[in-house]
Order: C-alpha cells, then structure tokens, then sequence
C-alpha cells in the first residue's frame, strides 16, 4: 500500500524530462532523482562528450536516458533540437531551466557583454526553451516547469551583481507562466538553493572564511549537496506537487530565514 502510494503520488511513469545543463552538478542530480521516478530523461549540455559520460551513468542507474546538446540562448538551436526529439518520438512534458553561467565581477567592470552574457543564458535560456516547448505541453492539457532561481534572488553579496539580476528574473518568469497557463494544466514554479557544493562553487569553496561564514550563517551549518536539490524538483513535477503554483522554494539551509 506504501509503495502504491509513493508511486502514484511522486512517480513519473510515462512522463518525459527535459533538463538543461545537466551533464553535471544539480543538473545531473536533478536527472537521476527524475529518472529513478520513473521519467524518461533528456539531459542537455554543450559538450556531446560530457553528455554521453553522464547518459552512460544514467543508464547504469537503470534510467532511461538520451541527450541533446544545443546552446539555451541560442533561440534556433533550441528550436532545432526540439524538431530533432519530434523526429526521434519524444515530446517533453517536464522541462527544467537549470543551465547557467557566472562572472563574478564588480559591477562597474563589468562589459556590456559581459552582463548580457548572463542574462542570455539564465534569463533568454530560460525563455528560449520555455517558449519552444510549452505550447505541446498546453496542447496535451500537462506540463510541468522548472526555473533555477537562487536565493541571490532574494538577497545578494558583491560581485554577482548580473547573476543575482538574472536569478530574480526567472523568479518572476515562474509566476508569470503559473498565471497564464495553470488553466492548462501548466504548473510553473522556481527554486532557489543557497550555496552548493559543485564545480560551479569552486571559487567560493576555495575562497578564505568561506566554510566559517557558512557556520555561522546557514542555520544547518553545512554546503548544500545536489542530492539536496534534486528531491525538490521531483516533488515539484510530481502528482503531489500539482497544486503548488508560481512559487520560488527556497533550499538554502534556512540561510533567508536567519535574521542577524
């Protein structure tokens, strides 16, 4: 009866995944958990070689798993390999918007390109790949949607100005969506993790105090873990989260919720 109910309620039997930047990190992390529900997953990258290393241990976890390597801000390319999936049968009804870029650079130094190169990869990307496969997902009356946020989002530190900027935008791209398409059975929400422990934290990781100022500052006192992101994400695309809707879920450890 248990395991019925788990099934029923968080299993993703029959469904299709879609997440973006997920040949490593939370990404791959966010594939796995989706996969062991039961999804069919597509990860996609850059690199067609860390995609297949990461297909190759998808598919040792028993999850059925293929890959598509396009660039999220580059609208043609999105679009592309969304007629390259159709060709192979594949339709996506879950999309995850994690693929994401930083510069740490105070924000007077930062170039006009520099900036933009943010925004084109968390914010464009996010729209690009939301605009390419949200209309199947409203024709079929289903659909589930994912933005990586951040709690830079909600609350910043120098140097990130642009990611911070960006992290809030897709925020707000969630609700939006939530608001215009849950008659469709759409559901969109944003998830915003505090400081996690991947390649894309090194410098912070290798930064002087760091470790100490998270002691003293994230109530559970450690680095997120991407197994500590990805059990969201599946609650969120699951049965039991459909009546969760234009919400930014905070991961961060109780870091927001901290006051002095």
């Amino acid at each position: 009866m248990i395991e019925n109910y788990l099934n029923s309620t968080f299993g993703l039997t029959g469904r299709t995944a879609l997440v973006t930047g997920a040949a490593r990190g939370i990404g791959l992390a966010i594939a796995t958990a989706l996969g062991r529900a039961g999804a069919s997953v597509v990860i996609n990258d850059l690199s067609e070689k860390s995609c297949a290393q990461s297909v190759d241990f998808l598919k040792s976890e028993g999850i059925s798993a293929s890959s598509i390597c396009f660039d999220v801000s580059d609208p043609v390319a999105v679009k592309n390999a969304k007629t390259q999936l159709e060709l192979q049968g594949v339709g996506i009804d879950i999309l995850v918007n994690n693929a994401g870029n930083q510069n740490r650079k105070a924000l007077v130094d930062m170039t006009h390109a520099e900036w933009q190169k943010i925004m084109n990869v968390h914010v464009n990307g996010a729209f690009n790949c939301t605009h390419t496969f949200l209309p199947d997902m409203v024709a079929q009356g289903f659909g589930r949607i994912v933005m990586m946020s951040s709690v830079s989002g909600q609350a910043t530190m120098p140097l990130i100005a642009a990611y911070s900027t960006a992290k809030a935008a897709t925020a707000s791209m969630a609700r939006s969506i939530a608001v215009e398409y849950a008659s469709h059975g759409i559901t969109a929400n944003a998830i915003a993790p505090g400081f996690v422990k991947t390649e894309f934290t090194v410098g912070l990781q290798q930064r002087e105090g760091f470790d100490t100022y998270l002691q003293n500052n994230v109530p559970s006192g450690r680095w997120a873990l991407p197994e500590d992101i990805a059990p969201v994400v599946l609650f969120l695309v699951s049965s039991g989260g459909s009546f969760v809707n234009g919400q930014v879920l905070a991961i961060d450890g109780g870091l927001l919720a901290r006051m002095g």
